[in-house]
């Protein structure tokens, strides 16, 4: 079992390295699969159970990737984080 979670954990780092490279973001991934695991890269950097108003969020993401709105709506939109009343928190 643990040797599955390696080998995995090993896939994910090449699929990643052509669109995430030291924190940042470098390129959008077209494919849906590839820009899933690049959304719960950036979602880790939310730590669980923490409530964020936007303005915080934008500062985190900006620092990630240029356009942080199309970012933190694909955030919401995958369900890497929740919203409301202008209030964010990582899920799961």
């Amino acid at each position: 079992m643990l040797s599955a979670k390696r080998n995995l954990a090993a896939e994910e780092v090449r699929l990643l390295r052509p669109f995430w490279r030291e924190g940042r973001i470098i390129r959008w991934p077209a494919r849906e699969g590839r820009r899933r695991l690049v959304l719960a890269e950036v979602a880790r950097a939310f730590p669980l159970g923490r409530r964020l108003a936007e303005a915080e969020v934008d500062t985190m993401l900006r620092s990630i990737w240029p356009d942080y709105c199309q970012l933190r709506r694909a955030l919401v939109d995958y369900e890497l984080l929740n919203r409301k009343d202008g209030v964010y928190w990582r899920v799961g």
